[in-house]
């Protein structure tokens, strides 16, 4: 008995162990020698960028820029600026500043590039964390490198990206005008999707992986962070940083390194210094300052590979890494193991045929059930709470208390379902399990080769099958030692997951909680009085459940996301209220008393394109002000050969913010914004109706050069905002109440005018 409760104590401890494991502990370091980075004085720079809202356009921009300059000629650095108007490959056209300085080296090679951007989201975030956190790493870690006096092998480019939030339009600018991104060898881009929670390493190749992870580890920080996994999912996802933009149009490599924990902060007005994780910003120092010193000294002319690397990260072990040619022969190895132990096995007479497919039947039903419910769990939860459906990230405030209330459900039920099958014998059970496992391998090393890590576990279930083979008591101990792998390497996915994605993927967390409880099966087999276990299991997760309602309400500590439009549609001299929201609280429900939902035949009142194309929920009549219309004047009108050629220019005629251009179905061979052509590539591939989008700079004009088909009919839409509803003199709307903040991702607290104009 007393062995058994060690193991399952240490299986406890080795999943608690495998969070806690993942990133440094902060603690007071102000005083920390020069030559080291200090958290401490990173924080300095956060609580000073994080003063005010510092987007594109907005009056702390310039402020921000201005101390970020004022740090780095501190330092005794060269700094300039690099201005200029760009689009990239979004569609998203702005005037991006970026700040440049550089520590020269001793050779005439590659250049190492440190960057992070220097905007925040526009409207309502304060940047604390994305990516004032990125930053002051940089500023605190270049400071500590230049105090060690030496002298860099490699030029050491500090870049601060202006406009990335807008569609990466500085990193756009720097790599495609710059004379100095024609030398730069590899580039570390610091940034935040959260306010806390450990740091991932991502990287950035077009080739094969090899030589970034083999250089990389050789760097050895302290806490890597990163699986071969993340980064197949993440080339998947449509997320892109700065580090994007060098890969795709120098062919340039890199690593991101990003924290994503706290999503719910993410873009909001809760992104701010207090709520900023200072764990979350030692891990990034803890990055920079090895890799720094590593890349400035290595060569960076040889990172380029054509091999991929299969790699992951463990407890004691750190960062390990394989060749992705090793995949197929591990797979293979293991398969083998398996047709080898079911020959011995039923040789032995310890493994039974009708009892092997009897045991199938748990080890479908814990997946069917937990599948199930991981599936259904976050469209019950809006049910239940609907105005989780107004927090667009998907991730509320609570959502770490969901997705262990629904993993520890799902081991409940594990056990709950085992329990009925325990006469069957534990070698018996295992053969289902491992079947899964080794079929869910192949087929990731077919359409996933970043997961094929997983086979590593695997081999540990193989093992114990053998000691249960040979042995009819086998040691618990020895039993929890070869299950530690699987604990290690799947707890934090069964967390992190839902983190990143969101709750729509608690179905994740079930189905891993399930798949990991399969290779803890050698151990969790032998157990006594598993049905107790299992009632604990649903006693906890009636517990959590309770927690979980408690916090469900929005508070001051967690405030409700709202939003609010006055909309002018010129066309047809019209005013409406408009809000995003799915449900209404007292602030904007005042505006919008009456109001009915958004029909689908009136979807044509539809706003600003966003992140998650949100659409307009409910809308009343507003009263008329006198709001200026933007000024919009046909310069040029002439036909040449087959093409039409026209020049419009748009003028506002108050301060505004934001400019977007919507079309019809027509085709547009040619577009040219304030002088700068939309790429071919955007305009063959853009979706929907959207044309374009300006994000002005002191009140500037928009001039379009558009090329049509001369026998085109083409309409043109054009969406004007500005983002001082709140603060307008001829609106009377109140600030928002303590409990709610600007719904993020939306065009919001704006006056926004519509105006058409159409050419037969």
């Amino acid at each position: 008995m007393f062995p058994r409760t060690i193991g399952l104590l240490v299986i406890v401890l080795a999943a608690y162990w495998s969070f806690e494991s993942l990133m440094p502990s902060y603690q007071t370091d102000g005083t920390a020698e020069a030559t080291s980075f200090s958290t401490d004085r990173a924080l300095e720079h956060v609580q000073v960028i994080s003063k005010t809202r510092h987007g594109v356009g907005f009056p702390g921009h310039a402020t921000t820029r201005a101390y970020i300059i004022s740090q780095l000629k501190k330092m005794g650095l060269e700094t300039s600026v690099q201005e200029g108007y760009t689009a990239g490959d979004w569609g998203n056209f702005s005037k991006a500043i970026n700040i440049l300085a550089k520590i020269k080296g001793a050779g005439n090679s590659k250049s190492l590039l440190l960057m992070a951007h220097y905007d925040s989201s526009p409207h309502s975030s304060y940047g604390a964390s994305d990516d004032g956190s990125g930053v002051a790493t940089l500023l605190e870690g270049v400071r500590a490198f230049l105090a060690t006096n030496k002298t860099p092998k490699n030029d050491i480019i500090i870049l601060i990206t202006d406009a990335e939030e807008l569609g990466l339009n500085g990193a756009d600018l720097f790599v495609n005008q710059h004379p100095w991104a024609e030398k730069v060898g590899l580039v570390l881009n610091f940034e935040a999707r959260g306010t806390g929670g450990p740091s991932f390493m991502l990287m950035e190749t077009n080739r094969g992986n090899s030589s970034l992870v083999k250089e990389f580890i050789k760097a050895g920080p302290d806490y890597p962070l990163g699986n071969s996994l993340a980064y197949s999912i993440y080339k998947m996802l449509p997320n892109n940083t700065d580090l994007t933009v060098f890969r795709e149009d120098r062919d340039i490599e890199g690593f991101n390194f990003a924290f994503i924990d706290d999503h719910y902060d993410y873009h909001t007005a809760l992104d701010t210094y207090q709520r900023l994780d200072k764990n979350s910003l030692k891990h990034q120092g803890s990055y920079l300052m090895p890799l720094l010193s590593h890349f400035s000294e290595a060569d960076l002319n040889g990172l380029k590979s054509l091999n991929d690397d299969i790699y992951f990260n463990m407890p004691f072990f750190q960062l390990i890494a394989y060749p992705f040619e090793w995949v197929w022969p591990m797979f293979a190895l293991a398969v083998l193991c398996f047709i080898l132990l079911l020959a011995y096995g039923f040789k032995r007479k310890e493994l039974h045929l009708k009892k092997i497919v009897t045991a199938f039947l748990p080890a479908l039903i814990a997946l069917v059930v937990n599948g199930l419910i991981g599936f259904y769990s976050w469209p019950a939860l809006k049910w239940w709470y609907p105005w989780y459906e107004d927090i667009l990230q998907g991730f509320p405030y609570n959502g770490h208390l969901y997705i262990f209330s629904f993993a520890i459900l799902a081991v409940g039920i594990c056990f709950f379902v085992y329990k009925k099958y325990r006469n069957l014998g534990v070698a018996n059970l295992l053969i289902a399990p491992i079947f899964i496992w080794l079929l869910l391998c192949g087929l990731v090393s077919v359409y996933l080769k970043g997961a094929s890590f997983f086979i590593i576990p695997v081999f540990g279930v193989l093992i114990a099958l053998l000691v249960f083979i040979h042995q009819e008591k086998p040691d618990p101990l020895l039993l929890v030692f070869l299950c530690l792998p699987a604990v290690f390497m799947l707890t934090p996915f069964i967390q992190m997951l839902p983190v990143g994605l969101g709750l729509k993927m608690m179905i994740a967390t079930t189905l891993l909680t399930t798949l990991l409880f399969f290779l803890v099966l050698p151990y969790l087999g032998i157990l006594r009085n598993p049905i107790r276990i299992a009632f604990i299991c649903f006693f906890l997760f009636a517990v959590f459940g309770i927690r979980s309602h408690l916090a469900a309400q929005f508070s001051k500590e967690r405030p409700k996301p709202s939003s609010l439009l006055y909309v002018y549609d010129a066309d047809f001299d019209q005013t409406q209220w408009a809000t995003y929201d799915k449900v209404l609280i007292g602030w904007n429900s005042q505006f919008l008393r009456g109001s009915e939902e958004l029909k689908p035949q009136e979807e044509s009142l539809q706003t600003i394109a966003s992140k998650y194309n949100s659409k307009f929920t409910f809308t009343s009549q507003a009263p008329k002000k006198s709001i200026p219309v933007p000024d919009i004047a046909v310069t040029q009108d002439t036909i040449h050969g087959d093409s039409r050629l026209l020049t419009l220019c748009v003028t506002p005629q108050r301060p505004v913010n934001r400019l977007e251009v919507f079309t019809n179905e027509a085709v547009l061979s040619k577009v040219v914004i304030n002088g700068i052509a939309l790429s071919d590539y955007y305009l063959k591939q853009r979706k929907g109706s959207k044309l374009l989008t300006h994000y002005v700079s002191n009140n500037d004009f928009t001039e379009l050069e558009l090329e049509i088909p001369k026998e085109e009919h083409l309409k043109l839409t054009f969406y004007e905002a500005s983002n001082d509803l709140l603060s307008h003199t001829k609106f009377s709307v109140p600030q928002r109440p303590e409990t709610s903040i600007p719904m993020p991702f939306v065009l919001n607290d704006a006056i926004l005018i519509i105006k058409s104009l159409e050419f037969e």
